[in-house]
């Protein structure tokens, strides 16, 4: 059950040399799903620079790839300097790939990453008028809670176990594979 397919589509991590499809996926996000992932409206600079630093913020990013471009993000980014009790996860997804359950699957490997790397407390926030991302954590048990104007949400991973270790390290693999593969399509294609 390594790669989820969604209409042609698949679910993989990004690897550090991929912060441009990071970047590209958030730039294509219109004014109303930026400011429902930002909570509030951003430039296409403050873009370019939040994605230059995926891999400087020790953030884990899926993505949801489909005919070659990436859809859809989740980001599980730790809370201090190494990761330990709290994480804060955060998405992103397409108006046209918006509830088809991408989130939803999102979601569910962000918390699985966030179990094997022992976290305790999952975060995750959004504007209150965000009712598809409180639907998606509402999913996964979170516990929402009404907090200036945002809907915090609050999930608690089980601990790691040798098949949640084992799940995220062939879904690793199939997506390295699948990332390698792609790399030479858009190489090929560049030809």
């Amino acid at each position: 059950m390594s790669e989820h397919r969604f209409w042609g589509g698949t679910i993989r991590k990004l690897w550090p040399t991929e912060t441009d499809r990071f970047r590209d996926h958030l730039l294509r996000l219109d004014k109303d799903t930026r400011r429902m992932r930002f909570a509030h409206g951003v430039s296409d600079g403050f873009i370019e620079d939040y994605a230059s630093r995926m891999t400087h913020m020790g953030s884990i990013v899926f993505g949801y790839f489909e005919d070659g471009e990436m859809r859809a993000a989740a980001e599980l980014r730790k809370l201090g300097d190494t990761w330990g009790h709290e994480a804060e996860a955060a998405f992103s997804v397409e108006r046209a790939y918006q509830e088809k359950g991408v989130g939803t699957e999102l979601m569910g490997r962000v918390i699985r990453s966030a179990r094997n790397r022992g976290v305790h407390l999952l975060y995750m926030s959004c504007l209150a008028e965000n009712g598809k991302m409180q639907a998606v954590a509402r999913k996964h048990h979170a516990d929402l809670r009404f907090e200036y104007g945002e809907v915090v949400g609050e999930i608690v991973p089980d601990g790691p176990n040798y098949f949640s270790i084992l799940a995220e390290a062939m879904d690793d693999r199939v997506g390295y594979m699948l990332a390698v593969f792609d790399l030479q399509t858009r190489i090929a294609h560049a030809a």
